[in-house]
């Protein structure tokens, strides 16, 4: 059982090495080495050779694992170790401790950690040996007195189980010995996302192309089923979402997302799980057949699989059904922004270059200061119509535009103060203008290319750039950068 060599010290003498060390010592040695300490050392504690062990699951050292079965089958010593039939005739008695095997999950975790798996599956046989050992650190073997055992129990189960549990009376002197820790499920969208990646990685499909954008579509729809409606001013589910996953949402902060987070404390403790997504991305592969999937097979193979789910039921599947139109719609907008950044070749220096021209004029209308022009060096008046058009993109009125471009040029004064740059992302609702104004600007273009049947040469030079743009630089492969070039090219055709 790999006891404690300070139970070796009687406790005669435990009170003076408590004063002298400062160290309580709780317990007894086991039946096995209390008969080795008189039989090979002669009651001499200083003489008893003390080894040092290293935990190790695989060896069953300091690490024990109880998992249930069939209830009429399995014994007890499974728990508490047995007796060697094959030894009494040497030793010449059952109750002989050289005779009994101490190879039970609680002897073998002693002094380290045993896991209960599914707890409450077991027969209530086994759970009696747990309340005298969480409450005196003991328990008891056939033919011997109480053993002394110092470890941690880790117990899981599902909440149905857990909440039948608790609801039964007869329980309650395990109720008290319990300590409970729900384990929701994540609640970032980036969590869930990594959650598959894994699981995919240890699986056989990981050398399927997943298109860019599939898992997270499948993760927004995970969280979303786990999230609980909110009190809150004007948040909704989709906001909710992308608060908890560090995204900045125009008109709340911090506090909001902490008041958010304490709501409801049990958020999390429903909803769909991510073995179910897998199996039904597993499902989307087999029924494509091609080593290549993207959003919409995930999405449409997660809608199909609800009908087969054992426990949801029609007023969760409707509900579900719309977390999906959810999903679909933020991968629309993730789909036409990829392929719209796909067609601007330098996105992020042209959104730069907009932005430095937008916060020029700004700053020249706020302070009634003019402009001067880069080329010729002449002094113009702030560019209205320039400012006016991002504006417009996210619905600035004629009338709040002044107080818009006064709360721009504030938080540029923020970041300065705390020595951080202001750039296209530093602010939500203008990077949202910057965007929409840039992808304004190539609507046309993007929808005529991507939705042509028989494109021109000029057309089919500019699809095969773009398709191999979306393949060296965003991760996709032919097959799904045609699919998306297509799905886009429907979207804005809509």
């Amino acid at each position: 059982m790999h006891g404690d060599p300070l139970h070796l010290i009687p406790h005669e003498l435990r009170d003076d090495f408590y004063k002298e060390y400062g160290i309580r010592i709780e317990g007894n040695l086991s039946p096995l080495n209390m008969l080795r300490l008189e039989k090979e050392y002669g009651g001499r504690i200083e003489d008893v050779m003390v080894e040092r062990i290293f935990f190790s699951e695989d060896k069953r050292v300091g690490i024990g694992t109880f998992s249930p079965s069939d209830p009429k089958s399995q014994d007890i010593a499974d728990l508490t170790g047995s007796i060697d039939f094959s030894t009494i005739a040497t030793y010449g008695s059952e109750s002989d401790p050289r005779a009994y095997r101490f190879d039970g999950e609680l002897n073998k975790a002693n002094r380290g950690l045993m896991e209960f798996q599914e707890m409450l599956k077991c027969d209530e046989k086994f759970l009696w040996h747990l309340l005298s050992l969480t409450q005196e650190g003991n328990f008891k073997a056939g033919r011997f007195a109480l053993i002394s055992a110092d470890e941690m129990i880790v117990a899981h189960t599902n909440e149905a189980e857990y909440r039948s549990f608790i609801t039964n009376k007869k329980n309650e002197a395990l109720h008290s010995r319990i300590i409970v820790m729900p384990i929701p499920y994540n609640l970032k969208v980036s969590d869930e996302e990594r959650i598959y990646r894994k699981m995919i990685a240890q699986s056989d499909m990981a050398d399927i192309h997943i298109a860019p954008h599939a898992l997270r579509a499948a993760a927004i729809f995970s969280v979303l089923t786990r999230l609980k409606p909110s009190n809150l001013r004007g948040i909704d589910l989709l906001k909710k979402m992308k608060l908890y996953d560090g995204e900045n949402v125009e008109g709340y902060n911090d506090a909001d997302l902490y008041e958010l987070k304490n709501e409801h404390p049990d958020e999390g403790m429903t909803g769909i799980d991510p073995r179910y997504v897998i199996n039904r991305i597993s499902s989307a592969i087999i029924k494509k057949d091609v080593p290549s999937i993207n959003a919409l097979d995930v999405l449409r193979s997660i809608k199909e699989g609800l009908d087969h789910h054992p426990s949801i039921t029609p007023e969760e599947k409707e509900k579900y059904v719309n977390f999906l139109t959810l999903a679909r719609r933020e991968y629309d907008e993730i789909a036409k922004q990829e392929v719209q950044k796909a067609f601007v070749y330098s996105f992020e220096e042209s959104a730069k270059t907009l932005l430095n021209n937008y916060l020029d004029n700004v700053e020249a209308y706020c302070n009634k200061n003019k402009i001067r022009d880069p080329i010729t060096g002449d002094e113009m008046e702030p560019d209205e119509k320039l400012m006016r058009s991002i504006e417009e993109q996210i619905g600035i009125s004629e009338n709040a535009k002044k107080a818009f471009r006064e709360e721009i040029l504030i938080r540029i004064s923020a970041y300065a103060r705390k020595g951080k740059r202001f750039d296209y992302q530093s602010h939500e609702r203008l990077r949202e203008a910057i965007q929409k104004k840039l992808f304004a600007d190539l609507k046309d273009v993007v929808k005529i290319t991507t939705s042509t049947k028989t494109p021109d040469e000029q057309q089919l030079k500019r699809i095969n750039e773009v398709i191999a743009r979306l393949i060296d630089e965003h991760g996709y492969n032919p097959t799904s950068a045609n699919e998306l070039l297509q799905y886009v090219g429907s979207l804005l055709n809509r």
